[in-house]
Formats: C-alpha cells, sequence, structure tokens
C-alpha cells in the first residue's frame, strides 16, 4: 500500500466527525568515519502513521511505526474510540479546509541512498590522507535524511513535503589526542560540502591550540561564531511561545499581562525570521502537527506557512502562534516554521575581519550541555567546547581553558555591539533537532563567563 492509499483508506476507516491523517516515510544514508578510516556506513527506511480524529471537540490521536495494510482499521478505530471518549480539547477549531492537492502528491518516494555521497565521499578520503599528513585524526560522521510526508483530512486537505536534511560533523584532533576542533555544515545534498576547507580550518584551530593559556571566570569580550549563535537563537526560537507568555510563564510575557510584542529587543537592527521558501533551508510550507502542544495544533493541520519575522530591526514582532493562542493574545496567526534566519546590517564583516579588529577578547568555537535556569529571564547555562582562543591585538594567540557560562540569548540581544554576515550553519547542541539555520557571528563585549570548566 503506497502512503497515498494509506491516507485514503484511513480516512474512509474513520467514522468520527472529522479526520486527519498524516503519513511520514523516512529514508536515512550514512557515513561514519574514526582516526580517518571510514568505520561504518549504511541505509534505513521507516514509516510512521498518524489518525488524528475529532469527535465534537473531543481528539483522539494515534501514531504507530511500520502499520500494515491488515493493521489499519485497527489503528483508525483506536483514534476514533479515543476521540469519544475525550474530554473537549481548548484548542478545538474547525478543520482546514482544502484546496488543490500538493504538486507531486500522486508520485512515488524516492528515498536516499549512499549514493548521495558520491562527491563527497572521494573527498572525504582525499582529507583522510591530508590529515594524516599534518599529524590530526579526523572523526565524525555525515548523514542525509529525506522524509516525504502525506497529509490527507476529511475536509479535503491533500498535502505533501518532501523534505532533505543532511549535516556533517567533523573533529580533528591531535596525534597524541591533547588538542580538538570542531567544525558542523547543513546541506540538502552533500554537493556543495568542501571537505577540503573545513579540515584545513580545523588543522589552523589545532595550531592556535598549541600555544595554552590558563584564564580565570569573568566577563570577556566574546565573539560568538554562527554555530554558537544558531545555538542561542534556536533556544530562543523555542521559547517564543505565545501561550506561555500570555500566561505569564516566560521571558516574552509583559509584567501586569499580556505580551512583549512591539518592545525592542535590540539596539541594533537585527531580524530573526522564518521563511519556508528560503534558498538551502527551505522546509514545509504549510502546519504539520502530529500532536497538539502549548504551540502547535492538531486542529491547524495543513494552515499554510509563510515568512514571518519574528524579530524585526530588534523590535519583537511575533510569537509562535495557533489559531486558539492568537484569539487569547489578539495577535495574528503565526506558526512555528521549521528554519530560522538571523541577521544584522547588510555591511557585516567576516568572523576572520571581526577577530582582525578585536584587542582583547575570546573566540568560541561552539556551546555544549546548554539548559534552562530561569523561563522568566531565559537564562541558560552551558559549557564551552572544542576550542575557545585567546584573540590579543587582531590575532589568535592560543587556545584558553573552558568555561561554563550563565546568558539570556534574550539579554545578549541588548549588549551585541557587532552583528557579521550571515551564513548557512548547524548548531552544535541542537543540530539534531533544528538544522535549518542561517546565523551570523556576534561580538557581545561582557558574555559572562562564570566558572572555569575542567571539560575537554
Amino acid at each position: 500500500m503506497t502512503p497515498q492509499e494509506m491516507v485514503e483508506r484511513a480516512l474512509e476507516l474513520s467514522t468520527t466527525d472529522g479526520c486527519v491523517v498524516l503519513v511520514d516515510e523516512e529514508s536515512t544514508a550514512n557515513l561514519r568515519f574514526a582516526g580517518n578510516t571510514l568505520t561504518t556506513n549504511g541505509v534505513a527506511r521507516s514509516s510512521r502513521l498518524t489518525v488524528i480524529s475529532i469527535a465534537g471537540q473531543g481528539v483522539g490521536v494515534v501514531s504507530r511505526a511500520a502499520v500494515r495494510p491488515e493493521q489499519l482499521a485497527d489503528v483508525v478505530a483506536a483514534a476514533d474510540a479515543t476521540a469519544r471518549d475525550a474530554q473537549p480539547a481548548e484548542d478545538a477549531r474547525p478543520l482546514v479546509e482544502g484546496g488543490p492537492a500538493s504538486a507531486g502528491w500522486d508520485a512515488p518516494v524516492t528515498p536516499t541512498d549512499i549514493e548521495v555521497f558520491q562527491s563527497f565521499a572521494p573527498a572525504l578520503g582525499e582529507a583522510f590522507a591530508a590529515a594524516k599528513a599534518g599529524g590530526r585524526k579526523l572523526y565524525g560522521f555525515a548523514e542525509h535524511t529525506l522524509t516525504s510526508t502525506f497529509l490527507g483530512s476529511s475536509t479535503g486537505l491533500r498535502l505533501r513535503h518532501d523534505q532533505p536534511t543532511g549535516r556533517l560533523e567533523l573533529n580533528a584532533k591531535s596525534a597524541d589526542l591533547k588538542r580538538s576542533a570542531w567544525t558542523g555544515v547543513a546541506t540538502r545534498d552533500f554537493t556543495d560540502v568542501d571537505v577540503a576547507v573545513l579540515d584545513a580550518s580545523l588543522a589552523r584551530r589545532l595550531d592556535w591550540a598549541k600555544n595554552r593559556v590558563d584564564l580565570p571566570a569573568g566577563r570577556y569580550e566574546t565573539l560568538i561564531p554562527p554555530s554558537a549563535v544558531a545555538d542561542l537563537m534556536v533556544y530562543l526560537f523555542w521559547s517564543a511561545q505565545a501561550r506561555d507568555a500570555v500566561d505569564g510563564r516566560s521571558v516574552f510575557a509583559k509584567p501586569g499581562g499580556g505580551t512583549r510584542v512591539g518592545e525592542r529587543l535590540a539596539t541594533l537592527p537585527v531580524t530573526l525570521a522564518s521563511d519556508p521558501a528560503a534558498s538551502g533551508i527551505g522546509c514545509a510550507p504549510f502546519v504539520m502537527a502530529h500532536s497538539s502542544s502549548r504551540e502547535s495544533s492538531v486542529f491547524d493541520n495543513g494552515l499554510p506557512l509563510a515568512a514571518t519575522d519574528w524579530i524585526k530591526d530588534g523590535r519583537l514582532e511575533a510569537l509562535l502562534q495557533t489559531r486558539y493562542s492568537a484569539e487569547l493574545s489578539g495577535l495574528p496567526v503565526t506558526p512555528a516554521v521549521d528554519n530560522l534566519i538571523m541577521k544584522g546590517p547588510e555591511d557585516g564583516r567576516s568572523l576572520e575581519e571581526m577577530i582582525a579588529s578585536t584587542e582583547h577578547g575570546l573566540l568560541l568555537t561552539c556551546l555544549w550541555y546548554i539548559r534552562e535556569v530561569d523561563p522568566q529571564t531565559l537564562l541558560l547555562t552551558g559549557l564551552t567546547r572544542d576550542g575557545v582562543y585567546l584573540v590579543e591585538h587582531g590575532e589568535v594567540v592560543g587556545e584558553v581553558n573552558n568555561f561554563r557560562f550563565n546568558e539570556s540569548p534574550v539579554d545578549l540581544l541588548g549588549r551585541v555591539t557587532e552583528i557579521g554576515a550571515a551564513e548557512q550553519t548547524l548548531a552544535r547542541e541542537w543540530g539534531d533537532y533544528f538544522t535549518r539555520t542561517v546565523m551570523p557571528a556576534v561580538r557581545v563585549p561582557d558574555f559572562n563567563m562564570s566558572t572555569v570548566s575542567q571539560a575537554s
């Protein structure tokens, strides 16, 4: 049974007032390597069926992996029964009305396979040889996933989205394994990944680390590269839920009630936005909600998504909204989009140019083990990792010890003194969950390195 046939049959089987069916077909190809040697490679496929039944205002959601045709009726019956037994859902709204089916709705699913690495694998082999000759060892993995989602509803929706997601993580270590550097990139198909350039950047940072400087905890002028900025901004994005703001539970809640939409968060003209059609990081142009939560609603399935400014020219413009939360907040409906773009002034400099203009400061590589301390201020804590470097008079002069940091990304926006040129990047901490980001490097005059960390 094809995914399209499964959607149609499930909708026919449901006996409730309304029904939404999602079928996700996923395929993955991967390469893993250690010590300049390919260790494993493989491909995998999976499928998941989600049936959302609606009886009055009650909702029943049943999701199962690898459902066989003969099991389909049982899954639908379970969702129908759950909906009839459920209490009224507070986010209950009429299902989105259908329009024309997505282009390619009827086309078969073409899974990814190991051939996606056809040009990348030889380049990786050349990088292994270069690393070995330079006394380095490369570790890491390359992964490519293609997810085809089919969404159908009793109101006539027939929507499809095919999402390619690729990422490469590279870690270089010195021969004695005492020095380490990391880099990562996101890609749609690996044709734009330049492994030689990535390896060269790792080699340079390992050279920087030959000189070791120990520094105490404190506040330092800090250059935060795009990857680390992505980790901070993704957490801010995830925390920008209108429902939490309306309930007074987040940093975006206005004292005395309401939200902070319209307030200035940054003195520099920074914009944080999402766009399903953004080049290189395109994503689903409609809502695909497998369950309801404070920031998503199954009733919004199929709702069109558009380019959205969350922060514009330093001012908070929008929060993550369902149709239900929009009624509570009195703000437009702005559902979450699966990419994030941060930009500053058009003349933003490269990270190398920012380093060259730094008299005394720190250069980070990435952040790790990020955890929330206080939702009211969005105070986060975490660790630096794989290289913190000391910059003196425009040059990197050595590697310093790691730190634990305590910072709020919202507060940081108000203290940033420079925003560099934006580029596609991969978040280190959240790259497993949120891959499509375009971020700049930023300069913070007083980043809070709260304690020295022994982490390596």
